[in-house]
């Protein structure tokens, strides 16, 4: 099998299949995006196929061993191995956080500059080395809002395969501050009520599983 890599046509090696979208699509199908096919899988199948992509765009990018250079082969069905120096590579995961800002009856939605759709979510970031979860909440409420927070609460989890992040969810409580874009990622957003909320982010991100808790008062 292959998989498409923009130009380029990655072989990731023996036992790995990819379906390539140089090929025409059988009769009577079409191809869709990963996250879209969500709503026509069952949950198994969605979750077999979320970590079979993150598989395969990972042995897409780690092709060679970053100890002697020699080409890695594939080991087990989550590592590859290089053949002169024996070194085992596992794939690596992202850690990022969202978090859902309360205050009062209104919680804090926010448009990133990089959203290809009008949707407000919430404000999100990857978590840096040497730093806690909840620091990392604070963190990027702050750089890409001004405001603080205190009140920081674990919601939940979620594997997100684009490609290779686990999300971790928290809610807080506003503390100071207005609402100013600091840092250029936030195009807008501000706080909103249950029943005046702009467009949301669909289904199955955690943002917006957080946002339907947070609607529904199970927060």
């Amino acid at each position: 099998g292959v998989i498409e890599t923009g130009d380029e046509v990655f072989h990731p090696g023996e036992g790995t299949v990819a379906v390539s979208t140089q090929c025409d699509a059988p009769e009577g199908t079409e191809y869709v995006g990963l996250r879209e096919s969500w709503r026509l899988l069952g949950r198994e199948e969605y979750l077999l196929a979320a970590k079979g992509a993150e598989l395969l765009n990972w042995a897409a990018v780690t092709r060679f061993c970053s100890g002697c250079g020699s080409r890695l082969r594939r080991n087990t069905e989550i590592s590859l191995v290089c053949p002169s120096c024996g070194r085992e590579y596992f794939p690596q995961l992202s850690p990022a956080v969202v978090v859902l800002v309360t205050k009062g009856e209104e919680a804090l939605l926010v448009h990133a500059a990089n959203f290809k759709r009008p949707f407000h979510a919430l404000v999100a970031g990857f978590v840096e080395a040497g730093e806690t979860l909840e620091e990392c909440v604070a963190r990027e409420v702050r750089e890409e809002t001004t405001l603080e927070i205190e009140d920081i609460r674990y919601f939940g989890s979620q594997s997100w395969p684009f490609p290779h992040q686990l999300m971790l969810g928290f809610t807080a409580r506003w503390r100071e501050g207005e609402v100013r874009f600091a840092d250029g990622e936030l195009t807008s957003g501000g706080f909103f009520r249950r029943d005046a909320l702009p467009e949301l982010p669909t289904p199955p991100s955690l943002s917006r599983a957080i946002i339907d808790a947070w609607i529904e008062g199970k927060l």
